[in-house]
């Protein structure tokens, strides 16, 4: 039959509360209710607006309610949320009330506007298991103790929902995982002097330059994560190939660096040359590395077809919001998707009917329909999460785990499922923009290095030399000068 919310037609049961058809998925169906706002099960209405039990059937004798908290409906059995507390007591709660340190973690859970995946989440083997030794002390609640636990996926969902949740205090979980990382890499060097070494390079270079470029807000990316590991993973390769020659990095000759690039054997070649140029810099070697000089973009700049999917995007409505704001920020500001997945509530202002996004030191005015899309998306931006992130969270792009952001490989594959190349598409718009703004202007709008500025200016042709000293010899303008031509200039 027709299911009488949903409007589709699959195998239906007759309801009580309308006596109309409703599908299984409808039995369900979790929404807003259109009468008292409230998130609830939806027994009437349609999609569009939906209607919990109370608002269907208003005359409380109808309904039987539930025998915990009272709650209309038509089963006389425990209702979900009932049940959900009662779980929660008997994991976190040994034997009396909930330890003082997990009260805030039973509330969020038990106040959760989807209690049926809550409940389904707590019944977990792996998630059982934590939280009941959480809630008898025999596992401390903290992230050292979460880190002796094997790494898996349900346990960083729970590492997210505590910190929701204000249990465990926020932390850099990119880096904390690279430098467990690194710790156990170096401990499986035998050499004591190549683990020296890779500790220095590795501790005293990389990550102390990632801890600089980060800040207190600005957490590690997945990307820069990566470039760390590579970077190890060259030095390693690099001393094994030297080794194999029976030569250190202190007494290896330049033929013996040509030799181990030119063999078959050889791994990470241009990522070695990193290490083998700091190794130089602090006296550690005499081998010389050239680095590769960047020349400009390699592939076809195709301008038309970048202003095509412009087009496309700002005017067509059936594509998701997040998707539409995602791809112009990459084709009209060059922005990549790591950076655009750390967009905050705060980079987005709104003053003298404008809005303005801020992407650099120098907020950038949004056009119209652009300004009205990112409006929107602050307005009804929701993740995944189903814990703890109930649309108050501060990123503009909220990802599947609670308080944090969308991560940069999600949001490129779904740029990517749109035929759209965020590399290719950031490379042509960085090209076309740099041919029309100077590097400073251009480093201070996009938030990019003035050297990535200066190189794409020089690779567009954009001859922006003498823009500061023809502003500098400008006449400044006069506001009583009504002329035309004056109006124009301006």
């Amino acid at each position: 039959m027709t299911c009488s919310i949903c409007g589709r037609r699959a195998p239906c049961e007759i309801s009580q509360a309308t006596g109309g058809p409703w599908c299984k998925a409808c039995q369900k169906r979790r929404a807003r209710c259109a009468g008292c706002g409230q998130i609830e099960l939806i027994r009437g209405g349609t999609l569009t607006t939906p209607l919990c039990a109370a608002c269907t059937r208003p005359d409380p004798s109808f309904w039987r309610g539930c025998p915990g908290c009272g709650h209309p409906q038509l089963s006389t059995r425990s209702c979900t949320r009932c049940n959900l507390r009662q779980r929660l007591r008997a994991l976190l709660a040994d034997g009396g009330d909930v330890r003082a340190g997990l009260r805030g973690l039973h509330d969020t859970l038990a106040g959760s506007d989807r209690p049926n995946l809550v409940l389904a989440w707590l019944n977990k083997t792996a998630i059982a298991s934590i939280l009941r030794e959480f809630g008898t002390g025999q596992r401390a609640v903290s992230h050292a103790a979460l880190d002796e636990l094997p790494p898996s996926k349900p346990v960083e969902h729970l590492r997210a929902i505590l910190v929701a949740a204000g249990t465990l205090p926020a932390r850099d979980e990119h880096l904390a995982r690279l430098e467990r990382w690194i710790a156990r890499t170096l401990a499986e060097r035998a050499d004591p002097e190549q683990r020296q070494l890779l500790h220095r390079y590795a501790v005293w270079h990389l990550l102390r330059r990632l801890r600089q470029r980060n800040t207190n807000t600005t957490h590690t990316t997945h990307a820069q994560a990566v470039t760390v590991k590579r970077h190890i993973n060259a030095a390693i390769a690099l001393l094994g190939g030297l080794a194999t020659r029976g030569r250190t990095l202190a007494d290896a000759r330049q033929g013996d660096l040509d030799a181990w690039l030119t063999s078959d054997q050889a791994s990470h070649r241009r990522d070695a040359g990193h290490f083998a140029r700091w190794a130089n810099r602090h006296k550690l070697t005499s081998l010389e590395f050239p680095a590769t000089r960047w020349q400009g973009p390699a592939r076809t700049i195709d301008t038309e077809a970048r202003w095509a999917q412009a087009r496309w995007l700002l005017h067509d409505h059936t594509v998701n919001t997040i998707d539409r704001v995602a791809g112009l920020l990459v084709l009209l500001y060059a922005q990549t998707p790591a950076a655009i997945s750390r967009l905050t509530l705060d980079h987005v202002q709104t003053a003298e009917h404008a809005v303005r996004l801020r992407l650099g030191p120098n907020p950038i005015t949004l056009p119209e329909p652009l300004a009205g899309l990112v409006l929107d998306l602050a307005a009804r931006r929701r993740g995944h999460a189903a814990l703890g992130d109930q649309g108050t969270s501060r990123w503009l792009f909220p990802g599947g785990r609670p308080g944090q952001p969308i991560s940069a490989y999600q949001l490129a594959e779904r740029l990517r499922q749109l035929r759209l190349s965020p590399a290719q598409s950031r490379t042509t718009a960085l090209f076309g923009l740099a041919t029309e703004l100077p590097a400073a202007m251009l480093a201070r709008l996009l938030g990019i290095h003035i050297k990535v500025a200066v190189a794409w200016q020089h690779a567009s042709a954009g001859d922006w030399t003498t823009y500061a000293a023809r502003y500098s010899r400008r006449k400044p303008a006069t506001t009583q000068d009504p002329t035309p031509a004056t109006q124009a200039r301006r």
